[in-house]
Formats: structure tokens, C-alpha cells, sequence
């Protein structure tokens, strides 16, 4: 693991990566068949209730979807999902990981760098305090379709006369999410569609995620962190906050301490696990959204998905 391989009839094989989706991609009825089909699924599920005091099992298999829609419950949720699924693939190895925002806790579980009790208390903290956040300081997020990266982060900094605005998610080509104040974000979508964006849509969130106003979440975060045991990653963890590999325990905490108010360059860290070898990518987790964000990243990657138990039943 780790290394290119040679096959004989195919030449130099590439490498394997696992991502992980953040928040948005929960769904009622999530991984309910993971609970029915392994001893393993239903005992890591119990932990997690154990660890935050959340019915998970049954909010994520009946919901109702308001409720599963809760930062403070969608985190531990799809993180639970992912994490799951990720423990019981037998046959599967990555030779790197990487998560999109929330999903980056899963992929350093995936990776060895934090134990799956300690990281579901740290999720289910992470969600609370961003929940808080967006009570205390409102704020909403915008996605826009069709404007370069440069052009929109020009248009967040003429914007920012009237309020907090800034990127929060570079997801593709052409495909960013912006966050900040509500009079910030409104002036930057109307900037953008007189820019000629092809689309500017408000999403349904609870708080400007990836912005400054996530700083008392941050803080909040800090502390958590630091009481959290953390160890080297087995194998590189692509950060959110530099596209970059990372391995070592301290650097990880730092960088997700950070996570909280940067934005999260997903193109990007795809773009350079490419450039590092992987040429699979394997969401693991809940719905679709990452599979489809690296085909419009780079068409030419293998891209397969692994959400319910009849995707993992070969690799056990």
C-alpha cells in the first residue's frame, strides 16, 4: 500500500483513495441496513449513541428529515454512516484519504489518526458548537454555477462593503458556495448574477459555514481538540484548509481547528491526489455528491460509490 503497482497485462496500476461526503448528503433511512446486515455496524451505532446521547439509529432510519437536518445531528450521522461502512469493507485498502469538510473526521479515522469514540464526541461537539454559532451570529451560505474561482472571490471582496462574505467551498469547475452575513452574501449573489453566473441559489443551512462568523465555533473546537488524543496518520490525509497531504498528528489538530472559518479546496485536493497517483475514488458515506464533483473534477478517474451494505457485501 502506498507504492504504484505493476501488472503484467495492464502495465502501472495507480492508486486508491477514499473520500468521505460532509454535510448535506444525509438521507432517512441511512444505514439502516448496515444495523440489519452486521454485528460490527450495529455495535459501532451503539457506541456513537453511547458517545453523544443521540437516537441515532432512529433518526437516521426514520428520521423525521427536519430533525435529521440538525447540524448537531447530521454530523454525527453521516459521520457514523461513513465511518461504518469504512470499518467493515475487508478486501478494501486506500492508499489515501480525504474528506469534504465534516467528512475530513472520517477520513482520519480511515487513516488511523483518531479512534472512532474520541472522533464521534469530537463530531457530535464539532456540530453543536457550529449550531450555536449560527444562533449567535446569523449568517446564511449561497451556491453559484458558472464563475471562475478568481472572478468570485473578486465579487465576495466587492461585496464585502455591505456585510461578511467569502468562498467557503471551491466543489469544481466552475461550482463554488459562498458564506458569510446576510446582507453580504444577498450583495454577492446579486454581483454574480450580473456577472452572468449561471446559477445563485441560497442553500438550507444553519450557520455561514467555512466563514468568519464560525470564530466562537472555532474556539469552541480549540478546546475540544486539545483534549483529544490524536496520532500520526497511517497514510496521508488530504487537509481541506491546503489541498495538501498531511501526517502528522499535531499538524491535523491545527489544520482542523482552521477548517472551521477557510474554505474548504476540494477541487483542488482532488486535482493534486490525482497528480499523487490515485486514479480510483471510492465515496464512502452516504448519497452521490462527491462522485459526482471528481467527475467534473477529472472525467478520466474511475469514480464508485459505497453507501449501503450490497456495495460492501464483495469486499468483506
Amino acid at each position: 500500500m502506498g507504492f504504484f503497482v505493476f501488472d503484467l497485462e495492464y502495465g502501472l496500476v495507480g492508486k486508491r483513495a477514499f473520500i468521505f461526503p460532509g454535510q448535506g448528503s444525509q438521507y432517512v433511512g441511512m444505514a439502516k441496513d448496515l444495523y440489519e446486515n452486521s454485528v460490527e455496524a450495529k455495535e459501532m451505532i451503539r457506541t456513537a449513541e453511547e458517545a453523544t446521547g443521540i437516537a441515532l439509529s432512529h433518526l437516521m432510519f426514520n428520521g423525521p428529515e427536519d430533525s435529521l437536518k440538525q447540524t448537531d445531528v447530521t454530523q454525527p450521522a453521516i459521520f457514523v454512516h461513513s465511518v461504518v461502512l469504512g470499518s467493515i469493507i475487508r478486501t478494501l485498502e486506500p492508499d489515501m484519504v480525504a474528506g469534504h469538510s465534516l467528512g475530513e473526521y472520517s477520513a482520519l479515522v480511515a487513516a488511523r489518526s483518531i479512534q472512532f469514540y474520541d472522533a464521534v464526541k469530537l463530531v457530535h461537539h464539532r456540530g453543536k458548537a457550529m449550531l450555536q454559532a449560527g444562533i449567535d451570529q446569523p449568517g446564511i451560505m449561497a451556491a453559484v454555477v458558472g464563475l471562475q474561482s478568481d472572478v468570485l472571490e473578486n465579487i465576495c471582496s466587492e461585496a464585502s462593503s455591505k456585510g461578511i462574505v467569502q468562498c467557503a467551498n471551491f466543489n469544481s469547475p466552475g461550482q463554488i458556495v459562498i458564506s458569510g452575513s446576510v446582507d453580504g452574501v444577498n450583495a454577492a449573489m446579486e454581483i454574480a448574477k450580473a456577472k452572468g453566473a449561471k446559477l445563485v441559489k441560497e442553500l438550507v443551512v444553519s450557520g455561514a459555514f467555512h466563514s468568519p462568523l464560525m470564530q466562537s465555533a472555532k474556539e469552541s473546537l480549540k478546546i475540544k481538540l486539545d483534549s483529544t488524543q490524536f496520532y500520526d496518520a497511517k497514510i496521508p490525509v488530504y487537509a481541506n484548509v491546503t489541498a495538501k497531504p498531511v501526517k502528522g498528528k499535531e499538524e491535523i489538530k491545527n489544520l482542523l481547528y482552521q477548517q472551521l472559518n477557510h474554505p474548504i479546496r476540494w477541487e483542488e485536493t482532488i486535482v493534486n491526489m490525482i497528480a499523487d497517483g490515485a486514479d480510483e475514488f471510492y465515496e464512502i458515506g452516504p448519497g452521490k455528491v462527491l462522485q459526482g464533483l471528481v467527475k467534473r473534477i477529472n472525467p478520466n478517474v474511475k469514480v464508485f460509490g459505497i453507501d449501503k451494505f450490497s456495495d460492501v457485501e464483495r469486499f468483506l
